[in-house]
Parts: structure tokens; sequence; C-alpha cells
């Protein structure tokens, strides 16, 4: 059983890199803080982009699913500047 509840959701699989990131990134700005946002994507360059790029914005990535009909969902909390330090 997951130890999260996902508040929303985000479907970025009609765009293609680099807005896939441009799309994930306002999604997770719109979120509250602590908030979870689960993130359908393709598999390719935006499954190995997007994850990486949330990363290091510092964003909580919680896991990845594999739908098996060529896309992801990403399970993702959004942490404030605060909860970095």
């Amino acid at each position: 059983m997951a130890d999260y509840t996902i508040d929303e959701t985000a479907d970025i699989t009609d765009v293609v890199c680099p807005m896939t990131f441009v799309k994930a990134k306002v999604a997770l700005e719109e979120l509250d803080d602590g908030k979870v946002l689960s993130i359908r994507l393709n598999d390719g360059e935006p499954v190995q982009n997007v994850p990486r790029s949330i990363k290091e914005e510092g964003h909580q990535i919680l896991k990845l699913i594999d739908n098996e009909d060529g896309t992801y969902n990403l399970i993702v909390r959004k942490i404030t500047l605060e909860d970095q330090t």
C-alpha cells in the first residue's frame, strides 16, 4: 500500500521535449507545498528527462509506474525551499 495520496494529476503525453518538463514544472508550481502530483508521460525522452529534472529542482520522486502502454505515471511530492535546507 502506498504511503501517499495523489492530490492532482497532469497528462503531458501530448507534448514533446523540452516542453514536457515545462508542463510538469507548471503543474508542480500550481500545487500547494507537500502535495502529491501524478504526471502521465510517454516512454523515451520524457521518462528519461522529466524525473531527473524534477529531482534537480528539489522535489521528491515517490514512484515511477510503467503503465505497459508506452506511458508512465511519475508520482512526485512538491517540496518547498524551506524543506530543502
